[in-house]
């Protein structure tokens, strides 16, 4: 797998101050998507075990409240692989002291669960996210104002409480936070 950028002090992605990874590789292709040059599945550095212990060692500070995956699409097969040892190895060390959220172009209910959810990378990945921002950003419904995401046909869904109810439950604190 290769990624983006890693940001270690990212405030727009997520709750508080996140560590923020971008991976590379994205078969959306939306319109106005503002990270474009992510869709190459070869752009950028090759992530390793070294990303890996930059990314714990980040993790690391009271201050930080979790990790934040985006892309390119962290959900696409090939970077799902790629993510599982990040994922066990921040549970590892924070268990749920750091939150993990994932921003995905797929549709949770309809694509993640209706057909991913049966491969069993992508079960375990889920185990691991606490929070999904699913939907391919829409330029013309495009806002700004909105919190932790880009365009109103996006959800922030809580996946624990989902995959315990069997629906999308959307993300209770959205509106408080």
């Amino acid at each position: 797998m290769k990624y983006a950028s890693i940001k270690r002090c990212d405030v727009a992605n997520g709750t508080g101050v996140r560590v923020s990874l971008f991976v590379s590789g994205c078969r959306h292709h939306c319109p106005g998507c503002f990270n474009s040059e992510a869709w190459d599945f070869n752009f950028g550095n090759d992530f390793t075990e070294k990303e890996i212990e930059d990314i714990i060692e980040n993790l690391k500070p009271d201050f930080i409240k979790g990790l934040s995956l985006l892309g390119g699409e962290p959900l696409e097969v090939e970077n799902q692989r790629g993510l599982l040892p990040l994922l066990r190895r921040v549970k590892e060390v924070y268990g749920d002291s750091k939150d993990i959220w994932c921003y995905s172009g797929f549709l949770f209910d309809d694509e993640i669960l209706g057909k991913m959810y049966d491969n069993e990378v992508t079960q375990e990945l889920l185990s691991y996210v606490d929070i999904i921002v699913d939907g391919k950003f829409d330029f013309n419904l495009k806002n700004p104002s909105l919190r932790f995401r880009g365009s109103s046909n996006q959800r922030v869904i809580d996946v624990k409480e989902s995959l315990r109810q069997g629906k999308v439950e959307i993300w209770k604190e959205l509106e408080v936070v």
